[in-house]
């Protein structure tokens, strides 16, 4: 309400964003120094904020946050681990040890 005359300002509803509207980008050159990330992920902002520590640096009104953080943090993507049907007998093998190690009551 505003106080000098008593009336109310309507307010504007912005419109709901599809899904394919609410994306992630991740985005650097060679000329800029840090990577800009702008999400309307939910986990994404969670993590960037709370894991990393960023702030954002602009908020689009729509649920959308911008980050800067430096390039050298942005890694490449690495191809998927394939391991034998002996490996990963092994690994089980070793896991359930450490298992067992750490809190016999559970077995």
């Amino acid at each position: 309400m505003n106080r000098a005359n008593g009336t109310t300002k309507p307010r504007v509803k912005m419109p709901a964003l599809t899904n394919e509207e609410k994306e992630t980008l991740i985005s650097f050159d060679e000329t800029s120094h840090p990577a800009v990330i702008f999400t309307h992920n939910l986990k994404w902002q969670r993590y960037l904020e709370d894991r990393l520590g960023l702030k954002p640096t602009m908020d689009n009104g729509y649920g959308g946050r911008q980050y800067e953080l430096p390039k050298s943090r942005i890694r490449l993507p690495r191809v998927p681990r394939t391991l034998s049907e002996e490996q990963k007998q092994e690994l089980g093998e070793r896991l359930r040890k450490a298992r067992a190690q750490k809190s016999p009551s559970l077995l």
